[in-house]
């Protein structure tokens, strides 16, 4: 039996619905006072003043699915976010308009309204504003005026207060301030889509132009926070701020400029937030601090080292901002506490936070050793105490530990900053907090985990209109990809990237897009297209890559230049990243350095230099990077006519890149196998099983379309030496083209894979 069909209409206009409290009662949760209460009394509460009496049977008009599909509706005004409203209220309110129960059934027969779990929504959510919008004013005041008197006895007055303010029809100043100060309430309390409504709801009923202002920012910043980026700069653009004092702009400034950095121009949004904390730092110290730590964050998004360093470093590191307050917001207590304000609160989180200031300064400053410390006492003292519960907080003690190049520590407090934005919020901290956590699991080697919240975060940021974040967890994607040997996914992926990042200025996410680029194409044994898309990016000059991302692109830059000729510029790049790997930023860079110079290095050094890096394998987690090692190791092997040894490392390598998902390297290392003469798996069909192992890597090549130099760059011998063996090739094969070759490896190919 549905809930409609437990409501029995009763008779003539005093039918009332039946006492159900397992209905109104939220699905799971213990019953409340308005669960036990009668739905609608013949006395409703008497309404405050400005306010019209209470709505009489009949109110909503005869039609009872277009008076419930009003009421849902008017409820949904009050939260948009919301998943459908309280079934309780809303069949209380049906109920007292005297809608006929047999009615409601039908409409939830004919899929107008749908029941699950205690809560009632419209079928079609986008059907909402339209009922809304098109009802007249008389009947959508009824429907608030009913919804009040459903909510009344609930555990929030921020239900009745909004709906008894959108029921006014007469200047009620009082009600607005009480909606006002219910939507300032700590959190815990309402969501922030609902703080939004109520206090886009308030304005309307302020008593002065100042007032209405700061409600509109207040109510454009919680939307903000709920993932409504239109609907808050709507809001925003009501605000008449230009009269106002300097606090009330630089609040309307902060919000711009966060809007911004979710969706627009880091540049402009720096901008933007350096005003706006010019403008709070007289009156509200706390917002104005939020404000730089935002500029900090559309700094480090252009690349811009320096003006990360302009924006934490206005007043000296370790500063304990001043204390909030009320007396400290930008129109007195009207200011809404309950946003994400990474200020500090309590002299712990202060010390915390002026750690943090003081250790990225000194990093940005080219000071690491005097950046490392502060910044390693942040991360230990938040999880020793457990003092770090804020989304905010716990997101920086993950960027701190990124820093220092402890991968656990980042991802432990990443993970744990997704948790409390998921059961806390806000909830656009959700996207950030998965961007932060899919990026510190690509440090530590765990690509499938990456990958898992790279593509959560990517629907989640799409959905709430942060297309910057979008385009960061985009070129995560693709960096994944990269790994996975997916190229048509690290094309998809890091065009969707560079679309965004070329728009907006994101240097870092066009960064990582181009790696992945470069990384796919050395996976393919395409070295001159990697060099060529690394070497701008680890370079000096004006297109280098983002300062933070720049060392990390090295080691594959290495590996494409030494193999194709480029020694000069791979020993320069070799040379700064033996400068960065001393600073222990990364776990990986002592192996990585080791496996670089075995690259440069001549014979005789270069199988010291491998087993150094293998070993400092051994100490970090990360089959990926030890695979390209074993790789390379065992190709010179090869090389050096060792194949008995090469093939134990290329069959390491293998195991390695199979363990970690690396499809697209596995195939590299069962290439070289098959060169030594190994009888491994994958073994060619057909006419292929007529040529040598080394006819089969060239012939392999030119069917991918390598010209005849870029496959000896591949497989380390002279062009003369690729064309010898392709004469040898289609000889053998009866083919006279390359065309005719491609296709028959490519049946061949197939054959192996479906027998």
């Amino acid at each position: 039996m549905t809930v409609l069909r437990a409501a029995v209409p009763g008779e003539g206009s005093g039918r009332r619905w039946p006492e159900r409290p397992e209905l109104r009662a939220g699905h799971g949760r213990a019953p409340t006072a308005r669960d036990t209460a009668p739905v609608y009394d013949s006395a409703p509460p008497a309404a405050p003043s400005g306010s019209a009496g209470p709505p009489l049977p009949g109110a909503l008009g005869p039609d009872a699915p277009a008076g419930l599909s009003l009421l849902l509706a008017a409820e949904r005004e009050r939260d948009a976010r919301a998943a459908g409203a309280d079934a309780g209220v809303i069949l209380g309110a049906a109920g007292a308009a005297g809608l006929d129960a047999g009615a409601l059934e039908a409409a939830e027969a004919a899929g107008l309204v749908r029941f699950a779990g205690g809560r009632v929504r419209l079928a079609d959510p986008c059907l909402a504003d339209t009922v809304y919008a098109s009802a007249p004013p008389a009947r959508r005041r009824a429907a608030h005026r009913l919804l009040a008197d459903a909510h009344t006895g609930g555990p929030h007055a921020l239900p009745v207060l909004f709906h008894r303010a959108a029921a006014a029809t007469a200047p009620a100043p009082g009600i607005g301030d009480a909606l006002a100060a219910a939507a300032a309430l700590p959190d815990g309390g309402p969501a922030h889509a609902e703080r939004s409504a109520a206090w886009a709801r308030s304005a309307e009923l302020a008593a002065d132009e100042e007032s209405r202002a700061v409600r509109l920012i207040n109510a454009a910043d919680q939307a903000r926070l709920a993932g409504l980026p239109h609907r808050a700069r709507e809001l925003l653009s009501q605000a008449a701020c230009e009269g106002s004092r300097d606090a009330v702009r630089g609040a309307a400034q902060l919000v711009r400029g966060q809007l911004a950095l979710q969706d627009g121009p880091v540049a402009d949004a720096r901008e933007t937030l350096l005003l706006a904390a010019e403008l709070l730092a007289p009156a509200d110290a706390d917002r104005a601090l939020v404000a730089r730590l935002a500029a900090v964050e559309a700094s480090w998004a252009t690349g811009d080292a320096a003006a990360c360093v302009e924006a934490l470093d206005p007043a000296p590191a370790g500063l304990d901002p001043a204390p909030a307050g009320p007396e400290r917001s930008p129109a007195g207590p009207e200011r809404s506490p309950a946003g994400p304000d990474p200020a500090p609160v309590g002299p712990e989180a202060d010390r915390r936070l002026g750690a943090y200031r003081a250790g990225m300064s000194a990093v940005l400053h080219g000071r690491p050793d005097a950046g490392r410390q502060p910044l390693r006492e942040m991360v230990a003292q938040g999880a020793a105490t457990g003092l770090l519960d804020g989304p905010e907080a716990l997101l920086r003690a993950g960027g701190a530990a990124l820093v220092v190049g402890d991968l656990p520590a980042a991802c432990r407090a990443n993970s744990r900053a997704l948790a409390v934005a998921r059961a806390r919020g806000p909830y656009i901290l959700v996207a950030q907090a998965l961007e932060r956590l899919a990026y510190g699991e690509l440090r530590a080697g765990r690509h499938a985990r990456a990958r898992a919240h790279a593509e959560e975060g990517l629907r989640t940021a799409l959905g709430a209109g942060q297309d910057n974040l979008a385009a960061h967890h985009h070129a995560i994607l693709a960096l994944v990809a990269s790994v996975e040997g997916c190229s048509g996914a690290v094309e998809e992926h890091a065009d969707a990237a560079e679309r965004v990042a070329a728009r907006h200025g994101l240097v870092q996410t066009a960064t990582l897009a181009q790696w992945a680029r470069a990384r796919a194409d050395l996976a393919r044994g395409r070295l001159p297209d990697a060099a060529a898309r690394l070497g701008p990016l680890v370079g000096a000059g004006p297109r280098r890559g983002h300062f933070a991302v720049r060392m990390l692109a090295v080691p594959c830059f290495v590996e494409a230049a030494a193999r194709t000729g480029q020694t000069e510029a791979a020993r320069c790049a070799v040379s700064a990243f033996a400068r960065w790997a001393a600073q222990g930023t990364d776990p990986q860079a002592p192996a990585q350095l080791a496996r670089c110079r075995a690259l440069l290095s001549g014979p005789e050094e270069c199988e010291a230099l491998f087993t150094t890096a293998l070993a400092r394998h051994d100490e970090v987690a990360g089959d990926f990077e030890r695979g390209r090692t074993q790789l390379l190791y065992g190709a010179w092997l090869r090389r050096r006519r060792r194949p008995g040894e090469a093939r134990g490392r290329l069959r390491d390598a293998l195991v390695s890149f199979e363990r970690g998902g690396a499809f697209g390297w596995a195939t590299q290392a069962r290439a070289e196998l098959r060169a030594t003469g190994d009888a491994g798996a994958a073994e060619p069909a057909g006419p292929l099983t007529l040529l040598t192992p080394q006819q089969l890597r060239i012939a392999r090549c030119v069917a991918e379309g390598a010209t005849n130099r870029e496959v000896a760059l591949r497989l380390s011998v002279s062009p003369r030496t690729v064309d010898h063996h392709l004469r040898n090739v289609f000889a053998t094969l009866g083919v006279r083209s390359r065309v005719e070759l491609s296709r028959l490896v490519d049946r061949a190919e197939k054959t192996t894979a479906h027998p």
